[in-house]
């Protein structure tokens, strides 16, 4: 393959057309077109694909050549449906990290270009999450499509507040203070369970910080109360009862099954306090648990539904809840978790536990 030095990648003009078409006549390789013109190969490929079209010969045998003309009326096409000049110009490392990001990582073009600046990259352009969406309509990222993007045209759900036919086994969400509603102070969570596939009784466990939208994702191995409460307890042990009543001041639940077991929930398993302060939303309410559900969203980003939770691996969940906590975030400013948790914590003068942090 010819060296890459010196070539510049611009659009082909009439001439060069013409010169293509006199080389291929003299039967010049594809790699010695693009040196000559000083462009890539990929760039002649593309432009042979223009340009097809069908001769017939004297002896009436088509045969398949490259025609200027053809090129250079489907290329002329191709400018007025895109329109104006792409603002994104020639930056390919930045279409190349979108795209990236999109289509192997799991990431919205918004989260995507919150990355750039959270990470601290430059780029020669700046561009607008809705210019990017524009583009991938009009297919300026190569292999990117609308099917590639996380929730493309999915709409928000519409709630409504249901009557409960009978007590929560705890305090209702209608006696949770306020400030823990104004989400102003880091320690208040919202808890519920994703479940496997058909026969699989295998569960995730999921915490999400309110606040800072920090993730924790446990597998149990079922849904019964006593799963859920284990898991607390160990993550009670890891921490202390002391740090674990400061980092989980409240958890809010729905009223699945799982989590009937108040008292088991908020009792410590280390001392004679209480851990946390559990409250429950009204029955069919996730919206109570938005935080929660979003986050949900993203893990099925990976875990799809149907998914047997039994196979998967608690390194493959850990995977996914590393995915989630560095995950930029608009309601964060574009920070992710981890990077916001982190700021919290010194200015807080805590030093997290590892294993869970």
């Amino acid at each position: 393959m010819g060296s890459e030095k010196g070539r510049r990648f611009s659009h082909l003009s009439w001439k060069n057309r013409l010169k293509i078409e006199k080389m291929r006549k003299e039967r010049k390789s594809v790699q010695e077109i693009a040196d000559a013109l000083h462009v890539h190969n990929s760039t002649i490929y593309r432009e042979l694909r223009r340009g097809k079209a069908i001769q017939r010969t004297t002896e009436l045998v088509d045969r398949e050549v490259y025609c200027p003309d053809v090129a250079e009326d489907k290329y002329r096409a191709e400018l007025a449906a895109k329109g104006p000049a792409l603002k994104i110009g020639s930056d390919y490392a930045l279409a190349e990290y979108i795209q990236s990001k999109i289509a192997n990582e799991g990431y919205s073009p918004r989260a995507a270009l919150e990355k750039i600046e959270e990470d601290g990259l430059e780029f020669s352009v700046t561009l607008s999450k809705w210019t990017v969406y524009s583009y991938i309509d009009k297919g300026v990222f190569w292999g990117l499509t609308n099917k590639d993007l996380p929730r493309r045209g999915k709409r928000k759900r519409k709630y409504k507040k249901v009557r409960a036919a009978r007590l929560p086994n705890g305090d209702s969400i209608d006696d949770r203070p306020e400030e823990i509603n104004l989400r102003k102070q880091f320690g208040d969570w919202e808890m519920d369970t994703v479940v496997s596939g058909k026969k699989d009784v295998s569960r995730l466990l999921v915490f999400t910080e309110r606040a800072l939208r920090k993730e924790i994702i446990i597998k149990i191995p079922d849904g019964t109360t006593e799963s859920v409460v284990g898991a607390i307890d160990r993550m009670e042990r890891k921490l202390g009862s002391r740090m674990f009543r400061r980092l989980f001041r409240t958890i809010t639940v729905d009223n699945g099954s799982e989590f009937q077991d108040c008292e088991g929930m908020e009792r410590s398993c280390l001392t004679k306090m209480r851990r946390t302060h559990v409250y429950y939303c009204h029955p069919y309410s996730s919206w109570e648990r938005g935080s929660n559900e979003n986050a949900n969203i993203l893990i099925r980003r990976w875990i799809p539904k149907g998914t047997n939770l039994s196979t998967i691996s608690n390194e493959r969940v850990a995977w996914v809840e590393r995915w989630i906590n560095n995950y930029p975030r608009e309601v964060l400013g574009g920070r992710c978790a981890d990077r916001a948790l982190m700021e919290w914590a010194a200015t807080a003068g805590i030093t997290l536990h590892k294993s869970l942090f």
